[in-house]
């Protein structure tokens, strides 16, 4: 199961890379324990400076794996997913995400927490939530008003509305817009060589600045939908949604 999520750690740099390209990188309870465990090593590492976290050059995920889901759903804020959540907000060390093709659910939702993301053209973000059942997670209800405004947030989280790569830069979802996956992860490592060259303490103090005005919002936020989204997925609508989806999938 460890090479579904594969890490490299090269000169400081601690890239993680979801791999399964098969499921369009779709992950499970055991891909989101490894990468919980893979966070909290390196916000205590002194050997890593920054994390890189990328798909392949055509996906980055489709989001959860609906079938895993629903045969292990979370039942608490300790469950793997929220795990995850929680050691990445945890981090005081850059995270740059390099984003090509579909960041579904939780693929648009991490990148709220990324310090840079870099996009692909024909990369597609989308928060399918209601449609699914749930509610929004990972602190979206909170963070994509601030960043977007109401009416786009909306757009997003009620109205199941995607945005390719370039509309993302445009959103402000994303920093900088690249032709193909191969060129944005380039730029992305680039990037994060560049911080490397900057002092450590400066950067991390800087970084938890930038966060500290609302962590207490936002891990409150976090626990909320948590807690929302574990009791909706016990619900008729959920389950058939997600079940459904699962059949086409499976057809």
């Amino acid at each position: 199961m460890t090479d579904l999520i594969q890490q490299q750690l090269d000169e400081g740099l601690l890239t993680v890379r979801l791999n399964r390209a098969d499921k369009l990188n779709a992950l499970t309870n055991a891909m989101y324990t490894r990468l919980a465990e893979l966070f909290e090593a390196a916000n205590g590492d002194p050997q890593v400076e920054v994390i890189l976290i990328t798909g392949s050059t055509e996906c980055f995920t489709a989001g959860n794996d609906l079938a895993d889901f629903l045969d292990q759903p979370p039942t608490d804020l300790q469950s793997p997913v929220f795990r995850m959540m929680w050691a990445v907000l945890a981090l005081d060390k850059p995270l740059i995400a390099a984003v090509a093709g579909p960041a579904i659910g939780i693929g648009t939702t991490l990148l709220l927490h990324c310090d840079q993301v870099l996009i692909s053209r024909d990369a597609k973000l989308r928060t399918p939530f209601v449609a699914l059942g749930v509610c929004p997670e990972f602190g979206a209800s909170l963070l994509l008003p601030q960043m977007l405004g109401h009416a786009r947030a909306a757009q997003l989280l009620l109205c199941n509305q995607a945005l390719n790569g370039e509309q993302a830069v445009q959103w402000g979802l994303a920093s900088e817009l690249f032709e193909d996956g191969a060129q944005c992860l380039a730029a992305a490592v680039k990037l994060a060589r560049r911080l490397q060259q900057l002092p450590a303490a400066a950067l991390r103090i800087s970084k938890r600045l930038l966060k500290d005005a609302q962590r207490e919002a936002l891990a409150a936020t976090v626990a909320k939908e948590g807690l929302l989204f574990i009791e909706r997925l016990n619900s008729d609508a959920a389950r058939a949604a997600l079940t459904a989806m699962v059949s086409r999938k499976g057809a």
